[in-house]
């Protein structure tokens, strides 16, 4: 039996008692068919509608891509020669003379009383200590390459730090004379590292015997 073929007499015998006791036992199905025998229709017999085809316009965001550049600062690294200070340096190195050759003991004292023997013994100890620390703490370079009693002729614009004119000096440069001595200067100087500057003040430590 098809799904629009009518039911026999005997089926629907069959469907009407079945469907008594269905009724009493569902209450909406009685609502139902009521309904039905009402002349309306059921749910499963209204048409469907077609879907009908909707555009709906959304607005979207325009996205735009922004680059930032963030300028960074460059760092260099630049090796700075610490310098230790004129008077400090001067200092360090009265205190190490003091140290190695009694220095400040010897120029401090009084020598009218003794003899030129006794001070030339007391000299030669000053002068190994003050040698030794000129040795181990500057290099020590002449002023003048030339040997010392050559004729050398300075020219103009010298420099007056490195050169001391004696005798007869009259007029302009250049000059022409006798080297009487060569002169010194620091080519390098290295003297220990100071943890405090205020230290480099004692030069000689008070001694206390117990």
């Amino acid at each position: 039996m098809t799904q629009n073929t009518p039911p026999s007499f005997f089926s629907r015998i069959a469907i009407a008692i079945g469907s008594f006791f269905a009724i009493l036992g569902n209450g909406r199905l009685a609502a139902d068919i009521t309904r039905l025998r009402g002349g309306e229709q059921l749910a499963a017999d209204v048409p469907t509608p077609e879907p009908k085809e909707v555009r709906i316009e959304v607005p979207v965001e325009k996205i735009v891509e922004t680059r930032v550049e963030v300028p960074v600062e460059k760092i260099i690294e630049r090796t700075v020669q610490v310098r230790v200070p004129t008077d400090t340096a001067a200092l360090q190195v009265l205190g190490l003379m003091q140290r190695e050759a009694r220095f400040v003991d010897f120029i401090q004292e009084d020598v009218a009383s003794y003899s030129d023997a006794e001070i030339g013994a007391a000299a030669r100890v000053v002068h190994e200590g003050c040698r030794k620390v000129l040795k181990e703490h500057f290099k020590l370079v002449p002023v003048r390459d030339e040997a010392e009693g050559s004729r050398i002729t300075v020219a103009p614009g010298f420099d007056t730090t490195a050169i001391r004119l004696t005798g007869n000096v009259v007029g302009q440069a250049p000059f022409t004379g006798t080297l009487t001595h060569r002169g010194w200067k620091v080519s390098q100087m290295q003297l220990p590292q100071l943890t405090d500057e205020k230290a480099a003040e004692i030069v000689a430590q008070a001694e206390v015997e117990l």
